[in-house]
């Protein structure tokens, strides 16, 4: 049955626009961050940077079966259509369920904390509740400006990419050409400040960092030229990504050594400190207030798409299935993600823990349903041979077994992590099962 609503969405957007919504996702403020924690748990530098450039392979091996899905199922939905075609309607809603109100909204919330902290590196307000006033503001302004029209929203996620790319060069300038060379002499010698890691425990963060490229497929009903754009989109922008991280943390070792960059809470002040001064830090948390927004806007854009597909097929959320024409945009959609986000950013303040309380929250569900998508593909295969395919994934079955394989092992290592700040998250996405029951329950009454 065809979808109306499908018919009304514009192919809007380029190449171009996938890769700048793909890396506005990825490069946020975890690159300013797990750089430390990679190598804190590698022995040398050409570990940490094996590490990072292993991430960039498993990223890329994800992105060669989302580009058969996207391109074979053109959807707003993205992974929640994949869901509902292999798996059926229950697991479709329960990751709908889970996008609303745990994935994309603690996310953003997440994001919208980072930005709140170097916002008030720079401008504090509000004391001790600066950071999530920040957060709060980002929110509500950046949900505003992409229910306004998907035109504001694209245009102001091109210029939030390319300062933060921008920004990227000088740090690795700085690291690789301004910082005297004694500087980085351990990272040579593969000095280690005695952590005891693991490389196991490194490639989490380092896959932590690489994580939200596979919000494109949310975007494929949108995309002019799919087959092309979708394909090279995804790929050109995890190329992109991977060689900025290999040289940003290149210019780390090269700048601090691998004991400067494990031994720093700051890593990337550090470095620009040891390169410009007092006011190479100022620099640097502009850089981040420009990536935490960059990635804030993307997440914003494409979440509201999955909670239009739910609202679309089940009556219960109807109202989140209304397509704006004159804006091109889900406008109930976007705002109900962002009064989600919100109460989280709230929960946040609450515990004045905003990032990692975020963190605990998101990522064992993530990990769950990321890797049911690369289930998705095989059921796919089996049970709609006939579809039209324009990008197969090459050496099949081995390429998604190896994503499979990659995305259970994050599950395992998010739970570890979490602990028991995961159960949170688990819970509310459990509380959507009575929900499921009661849509069941309605249909059941309805074709009797």
């Amino acid at each position: 049955m065809n979808d109306p609503s499908q018919a009304r969405l514009a192919s809007s957007l380029s190449t171009v626009d996938v890769v700048a919504l793909t890396v506005g996702v990825v490069i946020g403020a975890s690159v300013f961050e797990t750089p430390a924690l990679v190598a804190g748990n590698t022995g040398s530098g050409w570990a940490a940077l094996l590490a990072w450039t292993l991430g960039g392979g498993v990223s890329i091996v994800g992105a060669l079966c989302y580009a058969e899905l996207t391109t074979a199922y053109p959807h707003a939905g993205g992974d929640y259509f994949y869901f509902q075609r292999a798996f059926g309607d229950w697991l479709a809603f329960l990751f709908a369920w889970a996008r609303l109100v745990v994935i994309q909204t603690g996310s953003i919330a997440l994001l919208a904390f980072v930005f709140g902290d170097y916002a008030t590196e720079l401008w504090p307000i509000g004391a001790q509740y600066s950071p999530s006033i920040y957060a709060a503001l980002a929110v509500a302004g950046l949900t505003l400006l992409n229910a306004l029209g998907v035109r504001q929203g694209k245009h102001v996620q091109r210029g939030l990419t390319v300062a933060t790319i921008v920004g990227l060069l000088v740090l690795i300038g700085a690291g690789l050409f301004l910082v005297p060379e004694s500087a980085g002499q351990a990272a040579a010698t593969g000095a280690s400040d005695g952590g005891g890691g693991s490389f196991g425990m490194a490639m989490v963060f380092v896959l932590l960092t690489y994580g939200g490229w596979n919000e494109a497929a949310y975007l494929s009903a949108e995309v002019r030229d799919l087959p092309r754009n979708m394909t090279r989109g995804l790929l050109g922008s995890l190329g992109l990504i991977a060689g900025l991280y290999l040289l940003v943390n290149w210019a780390y070792l090269q700048g601090l050594g691998l004991a400067g960059m494990a031994g720093s809470e700051v890593v990337a002040a550090d470095l620009m400190r040891a390169a410009f001064g007092a006011p190479g830090a100022k620099l640097i948390s502009l850089l981040v207030v420009a990536a935490a927004l960059s990635s804030t806007n993307a997440t914003i854009f494409t979440g509201a798409r999955t909670s239009f597909a739910l609202g679309r097929d089940f009556r219960l959320f109807e109202f989140l299935g209304r397509w704006d024409a004159d804006t091109e945009t889900p406008a109930n959609a976007l705002l109900v993600q962002g009064a989600i986000a919100l109460g989280l950013v709230g929960v946040g303040a609450w515990t004045r823990q905003g990032f990692e309380a975020m963190v605990d929250y998101t990522a064992p569900v993530f990990w769950l349903f990321f890797g049911l998508a690369g289930a998705a593909l095989f059921v796919l295969r089996r049970i709609e041979p006939e579809t039209d395919r324009p990008f197969r994934v090459p050496l099949y079955p081995a390429v998604p077994l190896l994503f499979c394989a990659a995305c259970l092992y994050m599950l395992w290592s998010s739970v570890a992590y979490a602990g028991a700040g995961a159960l949170l998250g688990v819970g509310v996405l459990l509380a959507g099962i009575p929900l499921l029951a009661l849509r069941t329950a309605r249909s059941q009454e309805a074709s009797s």
